[in-house]
């Protein structure tokens, strides 16, 4: 009666899964997804603890450890999670998703040392030589879970470090063919570990050792995945990084599903699946709306710091600035504004303040929306989550095709903190390496008002032909506080 019950409970949390991630396709109900996702994740935990028998009927009893590591577990990602600012959500997203492959690497050295532990013995007859038998398909998924998560936790905290400033890109001539190599490393240890096992234990009278060996080959292959963890995501530049998020996101799902398998865990299966079916996709459409490969992403080393240090005015003439008087005219009079944000704006905090400009042009008459490119900031549907914090309606969210429609038609794009995802330089210049990646169309406005703190790159470290058109006008300072002055001004018309 208790396994059925557990398995129901299996299921309706399974069922959570799929429900919740579907409820996070669309704004509006993304929060409501997301906690009945946690709603289905909680009685799954509760129903394995409480509920769950191996095969001798023994359950789990370590009740102190168990709910001691829930415990702190919690407090420290509620308060981490109450704490982060909308700019360190991306690095966060790292950091969790890097403790999701590091628990699934662990998952893995504990289950092997049990494989190990408690090998089959067997005989040969009619000699009477004993032999070992190990599970192959227990090795498989534990070597499996071992490399994914290990790429997945060391890759994930250095994105983490590369988000929030502290490690730098870095790459040399030949990195990629070091990579290569160390890959290979990885998956011939794996390799010879799997066809090997059974010869690697030593008897002790009637008892099999597993040989210092065959732990030395083991632990080979998760030191040197986590080192290809860092060499592969070490040398990928700030444009890409949130591609590589995702792509992170979808190994950790796959580590966690070998999980699943190993402990027949319906729910494990199928939320780790569904991560990493999830992760690959969205990787997927991320490489389509840069118009890239993901092979030309993990190897291209795009957006890696612009190392020319030369600066617009010496490659593309001048730029000209708008007062702040002539940008508050030009918008209140204005009959279409296009809002476009960038990272810019989550760094100043500018969200409350850019809705309460939205609102007061509204109320003068102006059609204001929103336009969205799909890689804005350095983490997927950040700009969406940034905008959702300050209440923002989501039907003024517009994205970048229904947006670059919008265009020609509006009458001000006000472009805050974005710099790529409005580069021109895409669409005109083949030899720009973001050549042929899809862009917010900002150039068709009639006029143009872009604010930056000031005339360096963006994050990609590339120079943005947009800021040296005719129709453009520069408006420097930060976000916030240029969004409340610009209120201050309309007011005053």
């Amino acid at each position: 009666m208790e396994l059925n019950i557990l398995t129901l409970i299996y299921l309706i949390g399974a069922v959570t899964f799929i429900l919740g991630l579907k409820m996070l396709a669309h704004p509006a109900r993304a929060r409501r997804g997301n906690l009945l996702a946690a709603f289905g994740m909680c009685i799954a935990i509760l129903g394995t603890i409480f509920l769950y028998k191996d095969e001798q009927g023994n359950g789990l009893h370590n009740y102190g450890w168990i709910f001691g590591g829930i415990l702190i577990g919690g407090i420290i990602g509620t308060l981490a999670a109450k704490k982060v600012k909308m700019t360190a959500m991306p690095e966060m997203v790292s950091m969790f998703n890097g403790m999701g492959g590091a628990c699934a690497a662990l998952i893995s050295i504990v289950e092997f040392n049990r494989l190990v532990s408690h090998p089959v013995i067997t005989s040969l007859p009619p000699s009477g030589f004993l032999s070992v038998v190990v599970s192959q398909g227990e090795l498989l998924i534990i070597l499996l879970g071992l490399m994914i998560g290990s790429v997945s936790f060391s890759g994930s905290m250095i994105a983490w470090g590369k988000l929030n400033g502290t490690i730098k890109d870095f790459s040399f001539k030949g990195q990629h063919i070091l990579n290569l190599i160390i890959l290979a490393g990885v998956f011939v240890l794996a390799v010879y570990l799997f066809v090997n096992a059974d010869d690697l234990f030593r008897f002790d009278g009637t008892s099999a050792v597993f040989t210092l060996k065959g732990h030395l080959i083991f632990y080979g292959v998760f030191v040197l995945a986590l080192l290809y963890g860092v060499f592969f995501v070490m040398p990928i530049g700030g444009a890409d990084m949130p591609v590589v998020i995702s792509l992170l996101n979808s190994f950790t799902g796959v580590a966690a599903a070998c999980g699943g398998f190993l402990y027949d865990n319906k729910v494990m299966l199928t939320g780790g699946i569904l991560v990493g079916a999830a992760g690959t996709l969205l990787t997927i459409l991320m490489c389509k709306a840069m118009n890239r490969s993901l092979a030309n992403v993990l190897i291209g080393s795009f957006g890696g710091g612009n190392k020319s240090g030369v600066t617009g005015q010496k490659q593309h003439g001048t730029y000209k600035e708008i007062t702040l008087s002539d940008a508050a005219v030009l918008m209140a009079y204005a009959n279409r504004v296009m809002i476009v944000p960038g990272y810019g704006l989550a760094v100043a905090q500018a969200q409350h303040a850019c809705h309460d400009l939205e609102k007061l042009l509204v109320e003068r008459g102006v059609d204001v929306k929103y336009a969205i490119h799909p890689v804005a900031g350095r983490m997927p549907g950040h700009m969406n989550v940034l905008l959702a914090e300050a209440d923002v309606s989501y039907e003024k969210l517009l994205e970048m095709e229904q947006a670059n429609e919008d265009f020609p038609t509006t009458d001000v794009a006000l472009v805050l903190g974005a710099n790529d995802v409005v580069n021109p330089a895409a669409k005109t210049d083949p030899s720009s390496p973001i050549y042929g990646m899809p862009i917010l169309e900002v150039e068709l406005a009639k006029h143009v008002i872009v604010n930056k703190r000031s005339m360096k790159p963006g994050y990609a470290g590339i120079e943005n032909d947009l800021f040296f058109q005719k129709k453009t006008s520069m408006l420097f300072g930060d976000a916030k506080k240029v969004l409340q002055d610009l209120i201050a001004e309309i007011k005053n018309l």
